[in-house]
């Protein structure tokens, strides 16, 4: 038997979270069974915790859409028993049981091997938040990314806060987006070299094109806050968006693209191709300094999930939870 988080859902369609004990032979079909060790909290996690939000198919539920862990069984060729694994996207933790459990079993190819240089708590205080982060940065210097700047909204969330410390430490200048004040300094301490209050740049402008301020974006907001943006980007520069926290509709004007150029860059972390993940992680291991990551880990249990969940969907998470699922 084993620990594992379930969601559950009544016949009035109102959804519960607690632990649970399972056994080996409610997982579901899977290549390989990995003891997971550590998960971690995705904005994502608190929708699938709680009310849905749609992205979950059959109840009961197990989420968590990141696991890193030892495998303990494999049918494949791919890995073997006491491998190390990371796993995020492929709808893990949606429409498939997810990691915050103490044993999962999934297909191999969900599967991305450790980074040498990273620990399974490393790679979960990283996890779909700092992945996407990494995969945003890498398609920005892949358009290249200009003088100037780097903008990064949402800052003191899960993505931004690795975003700010990724770039800082590539020696790029990072102005931080946030609208919690009190978080200053901790996005100062990732590197941050500017702080710009969100209602400075969240307010609506009629005005297609603003002053050229920003060499590059990584975007964790949507909604009229990137509109805003894209009309003050530098000729030629690129936003990579990640998210819609601010809301999944854009009032923007073509005007950006025609004059200066100006590139939106869709950034997708779930359906990644392996090679482009092995990438990423390779990248992260190198380019992520450990004692930032280390400054932005929020210890957790399985227990402490569901009042997680509804945390970070109000905004009120910090950094990287990283869960450890067998504390």
């Amino acid at each position: 038997m084993f620990k594992a988080l379930m969601v559950e859902k009544d016949a009035e369609g109102k959804t519960s979270a607690a632990v649970q004990q399972l056994s080996l032979d409610q997982l579901p079909e899977g290549d390989v069974t990995v003891a997971v060790e550590y998960s971690t909290v995705n904005y994502k996690d608190g929708l699938c915790i709680g009310p849905g939000g749609g992205l979950v198919r059959n109840y009961p539920h197990v989420p968590g859409i990141d696991m890193a862990g030892t495998v303990e069984a494999s049918d494949t060729e791919c890995y073997k028993v006491g491998d190390k694994v990371v796993l995020t996207g492929w709808r893990f933790g949606e429409a498939y049981w997810g990691g915050y459990t103490q044993k999962a079993r999934v297909k191999a190819e969900w599967l991305v091997p450790l980074p040498e240089g990273l620990t399974t708590r490393q790679a979960m205080a990283v996890g779909t938040a700092g992945f996407t982060a990494m995969l945003a940065v890498m398609a920005l210097e892949d358009h290249g990314i200009k003088d100037g700047p780097v903008l990064v909204t949402g800052a003191a969330g899960g993505v931004g806060s690795v975003a700010t410390a990724i770039l800082a430490n590539l020696g790029y200048e990072v102005a931080a987006v946030t609208g919690r004040p009190e978080t200053a300094d901790y996005l100062k301490s990732l590197g941050a070299t500017q702080i710009v209050a969100r209602e400075e740049i969240n307010e609506i402008t009629r005005r297609p094109l603003e002053a050229e301020t920003w060499g590059g974006c990584v975007d964790a907001v949507g909604g009229e806050m990137l509109a805003r943006i894209l009309g003050q980007m530098k000729y030629g520069a690129s936003v990579a968006a990640v998210g819609l926290a601010g809301g999944a509709g854009m009032p923007a004007s073509v005007i950006p693209f025609l004059l200066r150029g100006v590139n939106l860059l869709g950034i997708d972390s779930v359906m990644q191709p392996y090679d482009n993940r092995v990438r990423a992680w390779a990248r992260i291991a190198k380019d992520l300094p450990m004692d930032k990551l280390e400054a932005m880990i929020q210890p957790a249990t399985l227990e402490d999930l569901p009042e997680l969940g509804r945390d970070i969907l109000k905004g009120r998470v910090k950094g990287r939870v990283v869960v450890d699922v067998n504390a």
